[in-house]
């Protein structure tokens, strides 16, 4: 039974490292490490530098997409969690929807939206606020020009579908 139990254990672990890449080292992890413990990126950006960035969206129903900076020798030099408040702000008006994904990656297709009345193309994703609450970030694009017109935030609590409040939720970063 003790066996089974550590194997089960294991097994928990492993997962939970491989959802962020814990146990990734700058400087001292590869490529190919990145894409044996979290598995093929969901987009790849070719870097000036010759380097990469590889994003790992883990939604719809995970609050995380991990950006994984490498270097053209083929090392990681940074992880980290790009829905946060510090890179929504980085997002401006007149952005290009690459533009948009290169800072905090590739919104959760089915949660894209257009809207014909208004010509806007809206894009959605799942974050965890600074309250420790479930909440939606959305990017509106101008559905011509398809560049960036407004960015927005509200607390799923807040904008339940069926239009009453339900329970709070809770999630960490």
């Amino acid at each position: 039974m003790k066996v089974i139990i550590t194997i089960i254990c294991a097994v928990l672990i492993a997962g939970c490292a491989s959802y962020g890449g814990r146990g990734l080292q700058p400087g001292v992890s590869s490529r190919d490490d990145v894409i044996a413990l979290m598995g093929q990126p969901a987009m790849r950006f070719a870097e000036v530098d010759g380097g990469e960035l590889l994003a790992y969206p883990r939604g719809p129903a995970g609050y995380h997409t991990y950006m994984l900076r490498i270097d053209s020798g083929g090392m990681l030099v940074s992880r980290e969690n790009v829905l946060e408040p510090k890179h929504f702000a980085r997002l401006r008006p007149g952005m290009t929807q690459e533009e948009v994904m290169r800072v905090i990656g590739p919104p959760w297709p089915s949660w894209t939206v257009y809207f014909a009345a208004r010509d806007e193309l809206v894009w959605e994703w799942r974050w965890c606020d600074d309250f420790a609450e479930p909440a939606r970030f959305y990017v509106l694009f101008d559905g011509s020009t398809l560049q960036l017109r407004s960015t927005g935030n509200l607390t799923e609590r807040l904008s339940s579908s069926a239009g009453w409040e339900v329970g709070r939720g809770w999630c960490s970063r």
